[in-house]
Protein backbone atom coordinates (compact mmCIF):
# COMPACT_ATOMS: atom_id res chain seq x y z
CA UNK A 1 0.00 0.00 0.00
CA UNK A 2 2.73 2.21 1.21
CA UNK A 3 4.40 1.64 -2.86
CA UNK A 4 1.05 2.50 -4.43
CA UNK A 5 0.17 5.67 -2.27
CA UNK A 6 4.30 7.12 -2.66
CA UNK A 7 4.53 6.71 -6.80
CA UNK A 8 0.69 6.53 -7.50
CA UNK A 9 1.66 9.41 -10.26
CA UNK A 10 3.87 7.85 -11.40
CA UNK A 11 2.39 4.67 -12.57
CA UNK A 12 -0.61 6.24 -13.82
CA UNK A 13 1.74 8.15 -15.87
CA UNK A 14 3.28 4.89 -17.02
CA UNK A 15 0.22 3.38 -17.20
CA UNK A 16 -1.04 6.18 -19.93
CA UNK A 17 2.61 5.89 -21.65
CA UNK A 18 2.36 1.91 -21.94
CA UNK A 19 -1.80 1.88 -22.63
CA UNK A 20 -0.99 4.62 -25.99
CA UNK A 21 1.70 2.41 -27.07
CA UNK A 22 -0.03 -0.95 -26.34
CA UNK A 23 -3.38 0.39 -28.62
CA UNK A 24 -0.77 2.00 -31.38
CA UNK A 25 -0.55 -1.63 -31.96
CA UNK A 26 -3.43 -2.93 -31.99
CA UNK A 27 -4.32 0.13 -34.31
CA UNK A 28 -1.41 -1.28 -36.33
CA UNK A 29 -1.98 -4.56 -36.64
CA UNK A 30 -5.92 -5.76 -35.30
CA UNK A 31 -7.16 -2.62 -37.26
CA UNK A 32 -4.98 -2.97 -40.25
CA UNK A 33 -6.86 -6.44 -40.61
CA UNK A 34 -10.22 -5.38 -41.14
CA UNK A 35 -8.53 -2.75 -43.57
CA UNK A 36 -6.85 -4.88 -45.22
CA UNK A 37 -8.97 -6.55 -47.76
CA UNK A 38 -10.90 -3.49 -49.02
CA UNK A 39 -7.45 -2.12 -49.58
CA UNK A 40 -6.28 -5.43 -51.35
CA UNK A 41 -9.57 -5.21 -52.96
CA UNK A 42 -8.74 -2.03 -54.88
CA UNK A 43 -12.37 -1.08 -53.29
CA UNK A 44 -10.36 1.70 -51.11
CA UNK A 45 -6.72 3.14 -51.16
CA UNK A 46 -4.74 2.98 -47.96
CA UNK A 47 -5.16 6.59 -47.40
CA UNK A 48 -9.13 6.18 -47.80
CA UNK A 49 -9.00 3.03 -45.11
CA UNK A 50 -6.66 5.24 -42.60
CA UNK A 51 -9.81 8.21 -42.93
CA UNK A 52 -12.56 5.42 -42.72
CA UNK A 53 -11.29 4.03 -39.72
CA UNK A 54 -9.92 7.35 -38.12
CA UNK A 55 -13.51 8.25 -37.79
CA UNK A 56 -15.20 4.92 -37.40
CA UNK A 57 -12.55 3.22 -35.20
CA UNK A 58 -12.72 6.12 -32.76
CA UNK A 59 -16.56 6.43 -33.13
CA UNK A 60 -16.72 3.09 -31.43
CA UNK A 61 -13.89 3.00 -29.06
CA UNK A 62 -15.38 6.18 -27.48
CA UNK A 63 -19.20 5.80 -28.36
CA UNK A 64 -19.49 2.21 -27.33
CA UNK A 65 -16.02 1.11 -25.97
CA UNK A 66 -17.35 0.35 -22.86
CA UNK A 67 -18.47 1.64 -19.33
CA UNK A 68 -17.08 -0.87 -17.15
CA UNK A 69 -14.47 -3.47 -17.03
CA UNK A 70 -12.89 -6.16 -15.07
CA UNK A 71 -9.47 -5.37 -13.61
CA UNK A 72 -7.87 -8.48 -14.43
CA UNK A 73 -8.71 -8.90 -17.96
CA UNK A 74 -10.89 -12.38 -19.34
CA UNK A 75 -10.13 -14.42 -16.19
CA UNK A 76 -6.35 -15.13 -17.03
CA UNK A 77 -5.67 -14.96 -13.90
CA UNK A 78 -6.29 -15.42 -10.12
CA UNK A 79 -4.85 -12.20 -8.30
CA UNK A 80 -6.13 -13.24 -4.79
CA UNK A 81 -2.51 -13.68 -3.43
CA UNK A 82 -2.33 -9.80 -4.43
CA UNK A 83 -4.04 -8.86 -1.62
CA UNK A 84 -0.81 -7.77 0.44
CA UNK A 85 1.33 -6.96 -2.20
CA UNK A 86 -1.69 -4.88 -4.63
CA UNK A 87 1.45 -3.25 -6.31
CA UNK A 88 2.57 -6.31 -7.83
CA UNK A 89 -0.86 -6.19 -10.04
CA UNK A 90 0.54 -2.71 -10.91
CA UNK A 91 3.97 -4.42 -12.13
CA UNK A 92 2.00 -6.63 -14.28
CA UNK A 93 -0.40 -4.73 -15.37
CA UNK A 94 2.35 -1.75 -16.24
CA UNK A 95 4.86 -5.09 -18.20
CA UNK A 96 2.19 -6.71 -19.73
CA UNK A 97 0.64 -3.68 -21.51
CA UNK A 98 4.48 -2.80 -22.85
CA UNK A 99 5.00 -6.40 -23.42
CA UNK A 100 2.12 -7.05 -25.78
CA UNK A 101 2.97 -3.21 -27.51
CA UNK A 102 6.74 -4.43 -28.23
CA UNK A 103 5.16 -7.82 -29.40
CA UNK A 104 2.53 -6.12 -31.72
CA UNK A 105 5.55 -3.49 -32.87
CA UNK A 106 7.78 -6.12 -34.30
CA UNK A 107 5.06 -8.53 -35.49
CA UNK A 108 3.40 -5.22 -37.53
CA UNK A 109 7.11 -3.99 -38.96
CA UNK A 110 7.35 -7.83 -40.50
CA UNK A 111 3.59 -7.38 -41.31
CA UNK A 112 2.49 -10.46 -39.73
CA UNK A 113 -1.06 -10.26 -38.77
CA UNK A 114 -1.26 -11.55 -35.14
CA UNK A 115 -3.97 -11.52 -32.25
CA UNK A 116 -3.94 -8.08 -30.14
CA UNK A 117 -6.37 -10.27 -27.67
CA UNK A 118 -3.73 -13.25 -27.58
CA UNK A 119 -0.60 -10.82 -27.53
CA UNK A 120 -1.97 -9.32 -24.27
CA UNK A 121 -3.20 -12.65 -22.83
CA UNK A 122 0.14 -14.01 -23.37
CA UNK A 123 1.98 -10.80 -21.35
CA UNK A 124 -0.44 -11.71 -18.58
CA UNK A 125 0.18 -15.14 -18.30
CA UNK A 126 3.66 -14.61 -18.26
CA UNK A 127 3.48 -12.05 -15.20
CA UNK A 128 0.86 -14.30 -13.32
CA UNK A 129 3.94 -17.15 -13.68
CA UNK A 130 6.28 -14.72 -12.33
CA UNK A 131 5.09 -12.36 -9.82
CA UNK A 132 2.11 -15.14 -8.57
CA UNK A 133 3.16 -18.53 -9.16
CA UNK A 134 1.98 -21.12 -11.77
CA UNK A 135 -1.53 -21.88 -10.53
CA UNK A 136 -2.58 -18.52 -10.42
CA UNK A 137 -3.22 -18.99 -14.12
CA UNK A 138 -6.50 -20.27 -15.60
CA UNK A 139 -4.82 -22.62 -18.02
CA UNK A 140 -7.81 -24.28 -19.04
CA UNK A 141 -8.61 -20.26 -20.55
CA UNK A 142 -5.24 -20.63 -22.08
CA UNK A 143 -6.12 -24.00 -23.61
CA UNK A 144 -9.27 -22.59 -24.96
CA UNK A 145 -7.33 -20.08 -26.44
CA UNK A 146 -5.09 -22.40 -28.23
CA UNK A 147 -8.05 -24.70 -29.85
CA UNK A 148 -9.22 -21.04 -31.47
CA UNK A 149 -5.96 -21.00 -33.64
CA UNK A 150 -7.73 -23.88 -35.54
CA UNK A 151 -11.09 -22.80 -34.80
CA UNK A 152 -11.39 -19.37 -35.83
CA UNK A 153 -9.82 -19.37 -39.04
CA UNK A 154 -11.71 -22.79 -39.91
CA UNK A 155 -15.05 -21.34 -39.43
CA UNK A 156 -14.26 -17.96 -41.29
CA UNK A 157 -11.98 -20.17 -44.42
CA UNK A 158 -15.44 -22.41 -44.49
CA UNK A 159 -18.06 -19.54 -44.90
CA UNK A 160 -15.71 -17.29 -47.24
CA UNK A 161 -15.53 -20.56 -49.99
CA UNK A 162 -19.17 -20.96 -49.05
CA UNK A 163 -20.48 -17.45 -49.87
CA UNK A 164 -17.56 -17.26 -52.86
CA UNK A 165 -19.41 -20.00 -54.32
CA UNK A 166 -22.88 -18.44 -53.93
CA UNK A 167 -21.32 -15.33 -55.55
CA UNK A 168 -20.31 -17.66 -58.20
CA UNK A 169 -23.58 -19.47 -58.57
CA UNK A 170 -25.85 -16.26 -58.36
CA UNK A 171 -23.84 -14.05 -60.51
CA UNK A 172 -20.29 -15.17 -62.11
CA UNK A 173 -21.67 -17.90 -63.87
CA UNK A 174 -24.83 -16.42 -65.26
CA UNK A 175 -25.55 -15.31 -68.87
CA UNK A 176 -25.79 -11.40 -67.84
CA UNK A 177 -23.34 -11.11 -64.42
CA UNK A 178 -24.04 -7.13 -64.67
CA UNK A 179 -27.38 -7.67 -64.24
CA UNK A 180 -27.08 -11.02 -62.17
CA UNK A 181 -25.13 -8.45 -59.77
CA UNK A 182 -27.62 -6.24 -59.93
CA UNK A 183 -30.28 -8.42 -59.13
CA UNK A 184 -28.74 -9.92 -56.39
CA UNK A 185 -26.70 -7.11 -54.80
CA UNK A 186 -29.00 -5.63 -52.98
CA UNK A 187 -29.80 -8.97 -50.58
CA UNK A 188 -25.84 -9.29 -50.06
CA UNK A 189 -25.79 -6.05 -48.94
CA UNK A 190 -29.14 -6.88 -46.50
CA UNK A 191 -27.09 -9.79 -45.04
CA UNK A 192 -24.47 -7.32 -44.50
CA UNK A 193 -26.22 -4.67 -43.00
CA UNK A 194 -27.96 -7.50 -40.88
CA UNK A 195 -24.60 -8.80 -39.49
CA UNK A 196 -23.08 -5.68 -39.09
CA UNK A 197 -25.90 -4.21 -36.79
CA UNK A 198 -26.33 -7.76 -34.86
CA UNK A 199 -22.51 -7.71 -33.74
CA UNK A 200 -22.61 -3.90 -32.70
CA UNK A 201 -26.16 -4.45 -30.90
CA UNK A 202 -24.70 -7.53 -29.07
CA UNK A 203 -21.24 -7.18 -28.37
CA UNK A 204 -20.94 -3.09 -28.60
CA UNK A 205 -24.33 -1.70 -26.24
CA UNK A 206 -23.34 -4.49 -23.91
CA UNK A 207 -20.70 -2.00 -22.58
CA UNK A 208 -23.28 0.51 -22.35
CA UNK A 209 -26.04 0.39 -19.85
CA UNK A 210 -28.41 -0.29 -22.65
CA UNK A 211 -30.38 -3.59 -22.20
CA UNK A 212 -31.82 -5.35 -25.41
CA UNK A 213 -32.94 -8.94 -25.68
CA UNK A 214 -32.18 -11.69 -28.09
CA UNK A 215 -35.21 -10.91 -30.05
CA UNK A 216 -35.41 -7.56 -30.30
CA UNK A 217 -31.78 -7.54 -31.13
CA UNK A 218 -32.69 -9.84 -34.17
CA UNK A 219 -35.65 -8.06 -35.02
CA UNK A 220 -33.78 -4.77 -34.76
CA UNK A 221 -30.67 -6.35 -36.68
CA UNK A 222 -33.48 -7.13 -39.71
CA UNK A 223 -35.35 -3.73 -39.58
CA UNK A 224 -31.32 -2.38 -40.35
CA UNK A 225 -30.48 -4.85 -43.03
CA UNK A 226 -33.75 -3.63 -44.52
CA UNK A 227 -33.21 0.02 -44.82
CA UNK A 228 -29.43 -0.89 -45.96
CA UNK A 229 -30.67 -2.79 -48.73
CA UNK A 230 -32.64 -0.36 -49.93
CA UNK A 231 -30.16 2.18 -49.49
CA UNK A 232 -27.37 -0.14 -51.32
CA UNK A 233 -30.28 -0.98 -54.36
CA UNK A 234 -30.02 2.93 -54.75
CA UNK A 235 -26.71 3.08 -55.41
CA UNK A 236 -26.16 -0.26 -56.70
CA UNK A 237 -28.93 1.58 -60.11
CA UNK A 238 -26.39 3.85 -60.26
CA UNK A 239 -23.64 1.93 -61.20
CA UNK A 240 -22.42 2.22 -64.87
CA UNK A 241 -21.65 -0.49 -67.54
CA UNK A 242 -18.17 -0.74 -68.79
CA UNK A 243 -18.11 -2.11 -72.12
CA UNK A 244 -14.93 -1.64 -73.42
CA UNK A 245 -13.16 -3.08 -70.30
CA UNK A 246 -15.51 -6.10 -70.17
CA UNK A 247 -13.73 -6.96 -73.46
CA UNK A 248 -10.51 -7.52 -71.75
CA UNK A 249 -12.28 -9.10 -68.17
CA UNK A 250 -15.88 -10.28 -68.56
CA UNK A 251 -16.42 -9.55 -64.90
CA UNK A 252 -14.83 -5.83 -64.42
CA UNK A 253 -18.37 -4.22 -64.50
CA UNK A 254 -19.51 -6.96 -61.50
CA UNK A 255 -16.75 -5.61 -59.67
CA UNK A 256 -17.73 -2.17 -59.97
CA UNK A 257 -20.87 -2.98 -58.30
CA UNK A 258 -19.23 -4.80 -55.59
CA UNK A 259 -16.45 -1.91 -54.58
CA UNK A 260 -18.77 0.65 -53.05
CA UNK A 261 -20.51 -2.96 -51.23
CA UNK A 262 -17.07 -3.38 -49.36
CA UNK A 263 -17.05 0.38 -48.27
CA UNK A 264 -19.90 -0.26 -46.19
CA UNK A 265 -18.07 -3.46 -44.76
CA UNK A 266 -15.26 -1.27 -44.32
CA UNK A 267 -16.97 1.09 -41.86
CA UNK A 268 -18.86 -1.48 -40.26
CA UNK A 269 -16.25 -3.13 -39.29
CA UNK A 270 -13.90 -0.24 -38.43
CA UNK A 271 -16.48 0.69 -35.80
CA UNK A 272 -17.69 -2.73 -34.64
CA UNK A 273 -13.73 -3.08 -34.10
CA UNK A 274 -13.51 0.13 -32.10
CA UNK A 275 -16.45 -0.98 -29.75
CA UNK A 276 -15.33 -4.60 -29.01
CA UNK A 277 -11.49 -4.42 -29.17
CA UNK A 278 -10.17 -1.31 -27.85
CA UNK A 279 -10.64 -2.96 -24.26
CA UNK A 280 -7.72 -5.63 -25.31
CA UNK A 281 -5.44 -1.95 -25.29
CA UNK A 282 -6.85 -0.36 -22.49
CA UNK A 283 -8.00 -3.04 -19.86
CA UNK A 284 -4.61 -3.20 -17.75
CA UNK A 285 -4.35 0.53 -18.31
CA UNK A 286 -7.84 1.04 -16.73
CA UNK A 287 -6.83 -1.81 -13.81
CA UNK A 288 -3.75 0.04 -12.89
CA UNK A 289 -6.00 3.39 -12.74
CA UNK A 290 -8.54 1.53 -10.62
CA UNK A 291 -5.81 -0.12 -8.19
CA UNK A 292 -4.07 3.87 -7.62
CA UNK A 293 -7.47 5.43 -7.09
CA UNK A 294 -8.30 2.86 -4.49
CA UNK A 295 -5.57 3.05 -2.74
CA UNK A 296 -4.10 -0.60 -2.97
CA UNK A 297 -7.39 -1.76 -3.01
CA UNK A 298 -7.93 -4.78 -6.07
CA UNK A 299 -11.17 -4.28 -7.54
CA UNK A 300 -13.07 -7.46 -9.53
CA UNK A 301 -15.17 -4.73 -11.35
CA UNK A 302 -14.29 -0.61 -11.92
CA UNK A 303 -15.72 2.21 -13.58
CA UNK A 304 -14.02 3.02 -17.14
CA UNK A 305 -13.06 6.60 -17.01
CA UNK A 306 -13.96 8.54 -20.47
CA UNK A 307 -10.64 10.26 -20.83
CA UNK A 308 -9.16 6.19 -21.13
CA UNK A 309 -11.59 5.27 -24.03
CA UNK A 310 -10.01 8.24 -25.84
CA UNK A 311 -6.46 6.96 -25.38
CA UNK A 312 -7.43 3.76 -26.78
CA UNK A 313 -9.28 5.85 -29.59
CA UNK A 314 -6.22 7.97 -30.06
CA UNK A 315 -3.65 5.17 -29.71
CA UNK A 316 -5.38 2.64 -32.43
CA UNK A 317 -5.91 5.61 -35.34
CA UNK A 318 -1.94 6.31 -34.46
CA UNK A 319 -0.72 2.41 -35.14
CA UNK A 320 -3.03 2.09 -38.49
CA UNK A 321 -2.17 5.88 -39.66
CA UNK A 322 1.71 4.93 -38.86
CA UNK A 323 2.10 1.42 -39.56
CA UNK A 324 -0.96 -0.28 -40.71
CA UNK A 325 0.01 -0.40 -44.41
CA UNK A 326 2.35 -3.26 -43.59
CA UNK A 327 0.12 -5.63 -42.13
CA UNK A 328 -2.74 -4.32 -44.83
CA UNK A 329 -0.27 -5.26 -47.22
CA UNK A 330 -0.03 -9.09 -46.63
CA UNK A 331 -3.81 -9.31 -45.95
CA UNK A 332 -4.59 -7.53 -49.15
CA UNK A 333 -2.16 -9.06 -51.59
CA UNK A 334 0.15 -11.72 -50.04
CA UNK A 335 -2.00 -14.25 -48.65
CA UNK A 336 -4.53 -14.52 -51.64
CA UNK A 337 -5.26 -11.96 -54.86
CA UNK A 338 -8.34 -10.00 -54.01
CA UNK A 339 -11.07 -8.45 -55.80
CA UNK A 340 -14.03 -6.66 -54.67
CA UNK A 341 -16.20 -9.66 -54.77
CA UNK A 342 -13.76 -12.01 -53.04
CA UNK A 343 -12.97 -8.95 -50.75
CA UNK A 344 -16.66 -8.53 -49.70
CA UNK A 345 -17.10 -12.40 -49.54
CA UNK A 346 -14.37 -12.43 -46.85
CA UNK A 347 -15.41 -9.40 -44.98
CA UNK A 348 -18.96 -10.34 -44.68
CA UNK A 349 -17.38 -14.14 -43.69
CA UNK A 350 -15.64 -12.69 -40.65
CA UNK A 351 -18.53 -10.72 -39.27
CA UNK A 352 -20.76 -13.63 -39.57
CA UNK A 353 -18.08 -15.17 -37.83
CA UNK A 354 -17.90 -13.03 -35.44
CA UNK A 355 -21.91 -13.01 -34.55
CA UNK A 356 -21.63 -16.51 -34.67
CA UNK A 357 -18.49 -16.96 -31.77
CA UNK A 358 -20.20 -14.27 -29.54
CA UNK A 359 -23.59 -16.17 -29.48
CA UNK A 360 -21.87 -19.49 -28.29
CA UNK A 361 -19.17 -18.34 -26.68
CA UNK A 362 -16.20 -19.48 -28.63
CA UNK A 363 -13.02 -17.84 -27.79
CA UNK A 364 -11.95 -16.75 -30.87
CA UNK A 365 -9.41 -13.99 -32.60
CA UNK A 366 -10.40 -11.63 -35.17
CA UNK A 367 -7.45 -11.69 -36.78
CA UNK A 368 -7.48 -15.42 -37.22
CA UNK A 369 -11.03 -15.30 -38.84
CA UNK A 370 -10.25 -12.67 -41.07
CA UNK A 371 -7.02 -14.69 -42.20
CA UNK A 372 -9.00 -17.78 -42.39
CA UNK A 373 -11.82 -15.84 -44.59
CA UNK A 374 -9.00 -14.57 -46.68
CA UNK A 375 -7.67 -17.80 -47.62
CA UNK A 376 -11.34 -19.32 -47.94
CA UNK A 377 -11.75 -17.09 -50.94
CA UNK A 378 -8.69 -18.26 -52.37
CA UNK A 379 -9.20 -21.62 -51.91
CA UNK A 380 -12.40 -21.18 -53.73
CA UNK A 381 -10.00 -21.09 -56.99
CA UNK A 382 -7.92 -23.87 -55.85
CA UNK A 383 -5.09 -24.00 -53.70
CA UNK A 384 -2.81 -22.75 -55.77
CA UNK A 385 -4.14 -19.28 -55.48
CA UNK A 386 -2.74 -19.41 -51.92
CA UNK A 387 0.95 -18.37 -51.14
CA UNK A 388 1.40 -21.21 -48.75
CA UNK A 389 4.88 -19.86 -47.64
CA UNK A 390 3.37 -16.54 -46.46
CA UNK A 391 0.58 -18.42 -44.56
CA UNK A 392 3.09 -20.89 -42.80
CA UNK A 393 5.07 -17.55 -41.72
CA UNK A 394 1.21 -15.94 -40.44
CA UNK A 395 0.39 -19.61 -38.55
CA UNK A 396 4.32 -19.65 -36.87
CA UNK A 397 3.80 -15.71 -35.85
CA UNK A 398 0.85 -17.04 -34.32
CA UNK A 399 2.17 -19.69 -32.41
CA UNK A 400 4.69 -17.70 -30.95
CA UNK A 401 2.67 -15.12 -29.99
CA UNK A 402 1.63 -15.94 -26.57
CA UNK A 403 5.65 -17.23 -25.52
CA UNK A 404 7.29 -14.10 -26.47
CA UNK A 405 4.68 -11.62 -24.79
CA UNK A 406 5.34 -13.92 -21.83
CA UNK A 407 8.66 -13.62 -21.82
CA UNK A 408 8.48 -10.05 -22.35
CA UNK A 409 6.11 -9.50 -19.78
CA UNK A 410 8.38 -11.18 -17.27
CA UNK A 411 11.59 -9.67 -17.83
CA UNK A 412 9.42 -6.27 -17.65
CA UNK A 413 7.65 -7.32 -14.54
CA UNK A 414 11.20 -7.98 -12.87
CA UNK A 415 12.57 -4.49 -13.71
CA UNK A 416 9.57 -2.67 -12.88
CA UNK A 417 10.05 -4.41 -9.41
CA UNK A 418 13.78 -3.18 -8.88
CA UNK A 419 12.75 0.50 -9.80
CA UNK A 420 10.15 1.13 -7.61
CA UNK A 421 10.78 -2.01 -5.22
Amino acid sequence: MEIIAQYGPWFIGLALVFGLFMTWGVGANDLANAMGTSVGAKALTVKQAIVIAAVFEFAGAVLAGGSVTSTVRSGIINPAGLAENPEFLVYGMLASLLAAGFWLMMASYKGWPVSTTHSIVGALVGFGMVGIGSESVNWGQVGSIVASWVVSPLIGGILAFTLMHSVRALILNQEDPFQAARKWGPYYIFFVGFVISLVTIKKGLTHLDIEISSTNSFLLSIGLGILTALAGGILLRRAKRDLEAEKDQRFSSVEKVFAPMMIFTACAMAFAHGSNDVANGIGPLAAVVSIVGSGGEILQKSGLPLWVLLVGGVGIVAGLATMGYRVMKTIGTRITELTPTRGFCAELAAASTVVLASGTGLPVSTTHILVGAVMGVGMARGIGALDMGMIRKIVMSWVITLPIAGVLSAIFFFVLRFIFG
